[in-house]
């Protein structure tokens, strides 16, 4: 019913439905008027009764004061007053004490003083309640008005009762006592009352700047809207307040950092559980460079991060209302899969480019052999066969011949054309020797290639030449070891460190975009084989920096081989010219 009257009132007085803030205030000043007003009748009221109590005491005292006097004992007990004694010392008492009456009776209720003379010798108008020889007190209506009233025996000499001493003070002389502590009282309401009111006023102006100023309707469809978001989407999303403290966190942001809540640091854990709101950036547990992008407020777009044994397109944009900074918003993407696509196309584009060379070179020594026999010249045609089993490819040269796996060669033989067309030779080391393939083509390709992507840029912008890199592959095992060195200018000591870390290049500022995760996308391949890739040198007498990689369980046990590797050809190894040279790949210069 209450609430129905206040929207009514709302409505009337403001035309429509009033605003949270001005509701909120209302009803903060609504209780402030009505606890302090109740606090106010309350206090009122107590001091209007110790005032009435305090003087029904000081008429009581004075009763007793003017039934111990001898005069008015000996006239009452004696029955007669010609002179009018008591009634002179009725008026005495009353002008040093301020009573409004002093009223004297005998046992008969004749009055023997009052303060109207023209009363002396009638009854009084109240019945005398003291003769039993009990006093009282109270607020009594008599012919004088409402006043607190104090009735006490006359006692004669042998203690017995003769009479009444009835005296009181106006009402009004009470309440006039008790008016300046009501007067102070009401003041410090009042004060009070404006205090809680600015108060109110202040904590309104909070709730609206931090609703900003929105409506709890408006409140309740973001709140909708923003879970249909959050949960919808396929990115993550993550987002931290002014003051650093994780605001939301969907599964799907949980799943990518591999969070489990506050603490965690396990990065790579495929589930997690998004850390409660309130929590600090640093109980969150996220990786690194995605806490250190939070704190410093970075912002970034569509740059790329690994997280674990993820690629994560990160976007970080502040959030803004107007001049208010509200706090920090990542989004992030899952481009894992996207990646390993592109590293098997890679891949997989070598290898064919590699077999299209091949081909080419095969049609063309079946062009020969099959002029030589459509001539009859076969005796030539045998020689040209044993020459063509002896020799590798040329696409391959003699450098690719020494590696077993189709997959690499490929790759060398396009990165030894890439690197042609900069200015670098890319050769193979001659004691390489791979004898099997690879069982895990697509890590090592990825590994391999950026090692070689990094040494022909280093090689190209250094200043020694010619420019050239070397690669060196060797098996032990099921283990293949990899070493990349390059004619650059080395890596800077103070970058050494710095080197693997995600987004960190040493690119120009016009030529970071998209670089930056080579290195830590490689270590990472390597690290999930249990291998390991460091940089070994950073630099030295007549080369630049040499990068060294172990990758364990990447290559097929002996004997599993699908096809005999051209290695295994006797004379394979045997050159014109005796032992077997350091080639060029092709496209590399000798």
């Amino acid at each position: 019913m209450f609430r129905r009257m206040f929207r009514r009132m709302f409505r009337r007085v403001f035309g429509r439905r009033p605003r949270l803030a001005t509701q909120t205030l209302l009803a903060q000043v609504t209780v402030l008027c009505v606890v302090l007003g109740g606090g106010f009748a309350l206090t009122a009221e107590l001091l209007r009764d110790s005032a009435e109590q305090n003087y029904e005491q000081r008429a009581l005292a004075v009763a007793r004061s003017t039934a111990e006097n001898p005069v008015v004992v000996d006239r009452i007990a004696a029955g007669d007053d010609p002179r009018g004694e008591v009634q002179q010392a009725a008026e005495a008492v009353m002008r040093r004490t301020g009573m409004l009456f002093v009223v004297v009776t005998d046992s008969r209720g004749i009055r023997y003083s009052h303060p109207d003379p023209s009363l002396l010798g009638k009854e009084v108008s109240t019945v005398p309640t003291a003769l039993d020889g009990r006093e009282s007190v109270a607020i009594q209506r008599g012919t004088l008005g409402d006043s607190a009233r104090a009735k006490v025996p006359l006692r004669g000499a042998d203690g017995r009762v003769i009479g009444e001493v009835s005296t009181g003070v106006r009402l009004s002389t009470a309440l006039g006592a008790a008016a300046p502590l009501i007067r102070e009282e009401g003041a410090f309401a009042g004060g009070a009352l404006l205090v809680g009111a600015g108060a109110a006023a202040l904590l309104t102006r909070r709730l609206k700047r931090q609703t900003l100023g929105l409506e709890p309707v408006d409140l309740a469809d973001l709140l909708r809207e923003q879970q249909a978001v959050l949960h919808g989407v396929g990115d993550g999303v993550l987002a931290v307040d002014q003051d650093g403290r994780v605001t939301v966190c969907n599964a799907e942001a949980a799943r990518l950092l591999g969070l489990d809540g506050p603490g965690s640091s396990d990065a790579s854990d495929i589930s997690g559980s998004p850390p409660p709101p309130g929590t600090t950036i640093a109980d969150a547990g996220l990786p690194p460079a995605l806490a250190r992008v939070l704190t410093d407020r970075q912002e970034l777009w569509q740059s790329v991060l690994v997280v674990g044994e993820r690629v994560l397109v990160v976007t970080a944009q502040p959030v803004r209302r107007g001049e208010r900074n509200l706090g920090h918003v990542l989004t992030l993407r899952d481009r894992t899969e996207l990646d390993e696509l592109a590293r098997e196309r890679s891949a997989l584009r070598a290898l064919s480019d590699a077999l299209r060379a091949q081909a080419h070179e095969y049609t063309n020594r079946l062009h020969t052999l099959a002029g030589l026999l459509d001539t009859g010249a076969t005796t030539e045609a045998r020689s040209y066969l044993r020459e063509l089993a002896a020799a590798p490819l040329a696409t391959e040269g003699r450098d690719g011949a020494r590696l077993a796996d189709p997959y690499l060669r490929g790759l060398l033989a396009a990165k030894a054309a890439t690197a042609s067309e900069h200015g670098v030779a890319l050769r193979l080391d001659e004691d390489s020797h791979l004898p099997r393939r690879l069982t895990e083509p697509l890590d090592v390709v990825s590994v391999v290639g950026n090692l070689l992507d990094n040494a022909v840029k280093a090689a190209e912008t250094g200043e020694r030449r010619p420019a050239w890199v070397e690669l060196s592959v060797l098996a032990e095992g099921g283990t293949l070891h990899v070493a990349v060195l390059d004619s650059g200018d080395g890596v800077a000591e103070a970058d050494a460190e710095r080197l693997f870390s995600s987004g960190f290049t040493t690119r120009s500022a016009e030529e970071r975009e998209g670089h930056g995760i080579g290195l830590t996308l490689a270590r990472q391949l390597v690290v999930k084989h249990g291998g390991e890739l460091r940089l070994d040198r950073t630099g030295g007498a007549g080369h630049g920096a040499v990068f060294v990689a172990r990758i364990p369980g990447v290559l097929e046990q002996p004997g599993v081989l699908e096809q005999p590797s051209v290695l295994e050809r006797p004379g394979v190894l045997e050159q014109p010219g005796g032992a077997a040279a350091q080639d060029e790949l092709v496209g590399g210069e000798r």
